[in-house]
């Protein structure tokens, strides 16, 4: 897949999929419409581009994901460093902590992140 990049939109689109597959697409167009105010329409329209760009599956009105959530994560973080920082990390870990105390939990959490990411 060429294009990793999800709108706002559709990354919450993708977000319902990802949390309830496999459904209905009448499903996912009665869940578009009361967690994001969507017509059918337009999560019809949203979700034939979707599996245009390769995200999603419709196989006979059912709807999966053909991307995970942890890998548009993935890609798109890389893509924030590399873009606004330089691809520097430390660069992006300093501009995210500078107005945010870790807990000692979370602190640790990356400790131990860190960590692993050494071996």
């Amino acid at each position: 897949m060429e294009e990793w990049k999800l709108f706002d939109g559709e990354y919450h689109f993708m977000k319902l999929v990802w949390d309830h597959e496999p459904l209905r697409s009448m499903e996912l167009a009665r869940l578009c419409f009361q967690e994001l105010g969507w017509k059918k329409s337009t999560c019809f329209t949203v979700l034939k581009k979707l599996v245009n760009r390769g995200f999603l599956k419709n196989d006979h009105t059912v709807v999966t994901a053909l991307v995970k959530e942890e890998e548009v994560q993935r890609r798109e973080s890389r893509a924030i460093v590399d873009k606004s920082f330089s691809g520097s990390l430390p660069a992006f870990v300093t501009a995210f902590l500078s107005e945010r105390k870790l807990t000692e939990a979370e602190a640790a959490e990356l400790r131990a992140m860190i960590e692993k990411a050494v071996e």
